[in-house]
């Protein structure tokens, strides 16, 4: 055994269970794909000030949970919390938004970090899938990513997730209703570093969970009494369009999200089956966070799908994966001429686009059967001196344990045949 172990908070992805997270990613990236989203990758880190100012010093993600620290030359580095900064960084950098088609639409899937007690569902280094739509300010364009997310859930076979939906205003609305709750809550008994949020977003205070404090929040003022016209107008038509396209949802007054960028458009995914952690995922719309953070006026929209929650939520579902075997064919050679021509049809099964395994480290036949057994193949391809000399493979199905020779030089074009009908 190893001396060093994973660190506390994280986990290792290990065959088989790792099939399950790729396919995961497959099935929320699929709808992305084939909607004119194209993939981007960001650095693991990146400068401090672009998570500070983006994400918002006043949260939890920056001010506790993000992994900050200075490299030898005296740069303020910080592991990536979130993907929406990063994203939109590496869009305005790459000049993305000058090719005049607009909105640049981008996803990627990565890792990110944030120092949390762990706990099943909240890890410290957690995967995520992640879209993003810069430079339009349309509602069918927030419509289409809730949509989308719907779409690949639904196509996971999940069926008990619920989408939150509310509208945080915009830089018109929101300053009179920040005046209002400010007001409220200056008069409720909270703990120094809550009051402290009053002043930098007082909107954060609502998004805390703590009983305590949600219990004094009762009659707090509601945003949806402050949007100005353009806000509702916006708001009912994202409304109008999730509904017609069959998307069920739940109006939610007290989502807020735990990012300060937010602006209008807000949701999350919840799923009633894992507990205290049931956000699987969420998004809005982020109008201002480019201009925060140094670029132009880029209204935008987008969202982050967990996969570690989404593979809670299949397994509280009770959801099996129809998942490709990994190996279709495995071949057990008999003796060292058996071994060369072998590996030689196995190099040619790969080539033909058929996963392949072969026994290695010289093992005897019932070793390598045993292995084939665990592999999971379909087929066996067995050879020994005496095949050869015939010019000849034994091919052994492993459903119905029937064998048979097939000519050596007709193996390729005779298992292609089989694993396609």
């Amino acid at each position: 055994m190893s001396t060093f172990k994973a660190p506390k908070g994280t986990y290792d992805l290990l065959p088989p269970d790792s099939a399950k997270f790729l396919a995961v990613r497959e099935a929320i990236a699929a709808p992305l794909r084939s909607s004119g989203y194209g993939y981007v990758e960001t650095p693991g880190f990146e400068d401090v000030g672009l998570f500070a100012r983006g994400v918002g010093e006043s949260t939890d993600i920056v001010s506790k949970e993000m992994y900050a620290f200075t490299t030898k030359g005296g740069d303020e580095l910080a592991l990536r919390p979130e993907g929406t900064a990063s994203v939109l960084r590496a869009a305005l950098e790459g000049n993305l938004h000058k090719a005049g088609n607009l909105p640049v639409k981008l996803w990627y899937s990565g890792s990110y970090y944030r120092y949390e007690r762990p706990q099943k569902g909240r890890y410290r280094h957690f995967s995520q899938v992640g879209a993003e739509a810069i430079g339009a300010e349309d509602p069918a364009l927030d419509a289409e990513l809730i949509i989308l997310a719907d779409q690949a859930y639904r196509s996971l076979g999940l069926t008990r997730f619920r989408i939150l939906l509310n509208s945080l205003g915009d830089k018109e609305c929101r300053p009179v209703y920040r005046e209002a709750l400010q007001g409220f809550l200056r008069g409720l008994d909270l703990d120094e570093e809550t009051r402290r949020r009053i002043d930098i977003n007082p909107l954060r205070v609502l998004d805390d969970k703590r009983a305590d404090v949600q219990k004094q929040l009762v009659g707090a003022p509601m945003l949806r009494d402050y949007l100005c016209d353009a806000c509702k107008a916006y708001h009912e038509e994202v409304r109008e369009l999730i509904t017609a396209a069959g998307v069920a949802f739940e109006d939610d007054e007290k989502l807020v999200r735990g990012l300060d960028y937010y602006t209008r458009t807000t949701f999350e995914f919840v799923h009633d089956g894992l507990g205290s952690q049931s956000a699987v995922g969420g998004g809005g719309r982020y109008d201002g966070l480019s201009e925060m953070i140094g670029g132009p006026a880029l209204p935008s929209v987008g969202w982050a799908l967990g996969v570690d929650r989404t593979v809670l939520a299949l397994e509280a579902e009770g959801v099996e994966l129809e998942l490709p075997a990994t190996t279709s064919v495995y071949a057990v050679p008999l003796g060292e001429e058996a071994r060369r021509r072998l590996f030689a049809v196995v190099t040619e099964l790969r080539k033909a686009g058929v996963a392949t395994d072969f026994a290695f480290g010289g093992r005897g036949l019932k070793g390598a059967m045993k292995s084939a057994n665990r592999s999971g193949a379909r087929w066996t391809l067995v050879a020994g001196e005496r095949d050869l000399a015939e010019g000849n493979v034994q091919l052994k199905d492993m459903e119905s344990g029937e064998q048979e020779a097939v000519a050596l030089d007709a193996v390729v074009d005779t298992l292609r045949a089989r694993l396609q009908g």
